[in-house]
């Protein structure tokens, strides 16, 4: 990390704790990497999923009863 890490408490389930402790061991990394490399990896997707948003917010709308018209023309149902 660029900065000096920060103390949380964070509460976890029980088994979701054994679980990341044996993760821990058996890939030789800390509790604290497995943890941040998760939120990171959590937070990296919410930025995709906002950028694919963005990207297609200009595209025009569609009701509900013209997208049934077009799969039933298309016989897709």
């Amino acid at each position: 990390m660029g900065t000096a890490a920060i103390r949380a408490t964070v509460y976890l389930d029980p088994e979701l704790h054994k679980a990341l402790r044996l993760k821990a061991v058996e890939t030789a990394q800390s509790l604290s990497k497995l943890v941040n490399d998760a939120i990171k990896e959590s937070l990296a997707e919410d930025a995709e999923d906002i950028a694919a948003f963005e990207a297609r917010a200009k595209e025009p709308l569609i009701s509900y009863e013209a997208m049934i018209k077009r799969l039933k023309k298309d016989g897709r149902i």
